[in-house]
């Protein structure tokens, strides 16, 4: 008997892959789906139920269905993923300091000490030697 391709595994990864990678260049452009990701949540719920179905398949019916194996490491991987993007969404943003402790345009910062890009150590006492004003610019980035 030819056993066949047990296609709800694949496409529950295909699906609950989509969730994690979709949320930051697709759902965070709209409000109502960045502040709760729960279009990503839907995706990874059909997901998980794909998965699902297609492991229970692969193990009722193994003469029928493959996938026991690769089932059973992809439904692990999807948990981890999610878990992953759970813990991204919901602590790890909560980590990033908020808008109201930052510095306004035209409120003097605080003495700083930093490098420039040969490694030298430049203080800001020594910026406003001779000078009446310092212009900062900060880029915001996660690298």
């Amino acid at each position: 008997m030819k056993r066949h391709w047990n296609i709800p595994i694949w496409a529950g990864f295909a699906i609950v892959t989509v969730a994690l990678v979709s949320y930051i260049p697709i759902f965070t452009l709209f409000p109502i789906t960045r502040d709760v990701p729960w279009a990503n949540y839907l995706l990874f719920l059909l997901g998980g139920g794909l998965l699902g179905v297609g492991v229970r398949r692969a193990f009722r019916d193994p003469e029928h269905y493959r996938g026991r194996i690769s089932g059973s490491i992809l439904a692990v991987l999807s948990a981890l993923l999610f878990g992953f993007f759970v813990v991204g969404t919901v602590f790890l943003t909560k980590q990033i300091p908020s808008a109201e402790r930052a510095l306004r345009a035209g409120q003097p910062a605080p003495p700083f000490v930093l490098q420039d890009i040969t490694g030298k150590q430049v203080a800001s006492a020594e910026l406003f030697k001779g000078h009446r004003a310092v212009v900062l610019v900060f880029y915001r980035g996660y690298w």
